[in-house]
C-alpha cells in the first residue's frame, strides 16, 4: 500500500528551540493515523508544517509522492484540515457557512449545491440545514465544522481533537462519519486527547513527546508490549541501592522505570509481579508507601512512555 504522507526527518526551530526534532512518520492510503501527545508535545507544529501552513526548518514531507511545498496550490487541494477552534458564523445557517466556505474552494452553482448535500448526510445535520448555527449545540457546531473540511473532497484530512467538548450523541455521530469516509478510501490524520477514540478508529498511532516520536505501531501492539498492564509503587525510599536492578530480575517484570520516588514496573503477571517486588522492597529495607494498578491499555502505554497525562 503507498503512502498519501511522508514525513522524513523533519524539524523546526524557533531560535535555538528545536519543537519539532528529526520527526519522521508515514500515513498510508487509506489509513486513520493517530497523532498523540501531551500539550507542547510538537503535535500542532507538526501539523501545520504537514498542511503547508509552516515551513519546516529541515527534512522533506511528501504528498502524494510529490514535495508537499512543490505546488502548495496542488497540496491545498489534496488536504482537509478540520482546526480544534470553531471556523463559522453563528448568524448564518449551516447551510450558508457551508456555501461560502465552497465558494473559497472555488465551487459553485449545481456542483456546489450538491456538494453541501452530501456533507450534511455525511455528518448527518440535513434535517438542521437550514438552521442558524449560534443555536447549535457544541457538538452540531463541531459537526458542521468537520463538514466544511469535506467540501472539496479532500484525499488526506487532517483532524485536530474533533470530539473536544461534544456530547455523546454527536460523539458517535462524528465516528460514524470518519468511519464511513474511511471504508470510501479517504486517509485521516486524527490527533486527540482520548485515548478510546485512537484505540477506536486508528490503524496505527505516534505518540510524540519533546518534538520527537517516542513509539509508533498499532494499538493493540502497542498495548501488548505492556503485558498485564504496569504497577507503580510509591517508595518512601526508591534510591536504595539495587532495587531497580533486582525488581527488573523477576521473572514476571518486563521492564522498570524510575521516576522520582515511584518505580513504574511493566509486568506480564500483576500477582506474581506484586508479591516478589513487595519481598525485594522488605529485603532491601526500603517501604511501599502506595500502589497503583494500570492495566494495559493505550492510555497506560502513554503514561508508562511520557510520564505524565496527556492534557499536561
Amino acid at each position: 500500500m503507498s503512502n498519501i504522507l511522508e514525513l522524513v526527518n523533519v524539524t523546526k526551530t524557533y531560535k535555538t528551540t528545536a519543537v519539532v526534532d528529526d520527526i519522521s512518520f508515514s500515513v498510508k492510503q487509506g489509513e486513520i493515523f493517530g497523532l498523540l501527545g501531551p500539550n507542547g508535545a510538537g503535535k500542532s507544529t507538526t501539523i501545520s508544517m504537514a498542511t503547508g501552513v509552516l515551513k519546516p526548518t529541515g527534512g522533506r514531507i511528501l504528498l502524494d509522492g510529490q514535495d508537499l511545498r512543490a505546488d502548495l496550490n496542488r497540496s491545498k487541494r489534496l488536504i482537509g484540515y478540520v482546526p480544534q477552534d470553531l471556523a463559522l458564523y453563528p448568524t448564518l445557517s449551516a447551510r450558508d457557512n457551508l456555501e461560502f466556505f465552497g465558494r473559497i474552494y472555488g465551487l459553485s452553482g449545481r456542483d456546489l449545491a450538491n456538494r453541501i448535500y452530501d456533507v450534511l448526510e455525511i455528518v448527518q445535520l440535513t434535517d438542521r440545514a437550514n438552521d442558524a448555527v449560534g443555536h447549535f449545540s457544541g457538538g452540531m457546531k463541531r459537526r458542521v465544522n468537520l463538514a466544511a473540511g469535506l467540501l472539496h473532497s479532500p484525499r488526506l484530512l487532517f483532524l485536530d481533537e474533533p470530539t473536544v467538548g461534544v456530547d455523546p450523541q454527536s460523539r458517535n455521530a462524528i465516528f460514524e462519519s470518519l468511519e464511513v469516509l474511511n471504508r470510501e478510501g479517504m486517509s485521516i490524520v486524527y490527533t486527540t486527547h482520548y485515548m478510546e477514540e485512537a484505540e477506536r478508529l486508528c490503524a496505527r498511532v505516534a505518540i510524540v513527546d519533546h518534538g520527537k516520536v517516542i513509539a509508533m505501531d498499532t494499538p493493540a501492539n502497542l498495548i501488548q508490549r505492556l503485558g498485564d498492564g504496569v504497577i507503580r509503587l510509591e517508595l518512601q525510599d526508591a534510591n536504595v541501592a539495587g532495587l531497580d536492578q533486582a525488581i527488573g530480575q523477576l521473572d514476571s517484570v518486563k521492564q522498570v522505570t524510575r521516576r522520582g520516588n515511584q518505580l513504574e514496573i511493566q509486568s506480564h503477571r500483576f500477582e506474581q509481579t506484586i508479591i516478589d517486588a513487595m519481598q525485594v522492597v522488605t529485603r532491601l529495607n526500603s517501604r511501599v508507601t502506595g500502589m497503583n494498578l494500570m492495566e494495559a491499555s493505550l492510555e497506560t502505554v502513554f503514561l508508562n512512555l511520557t510520564g505524565r497525562s496527556i492534557r499536561e
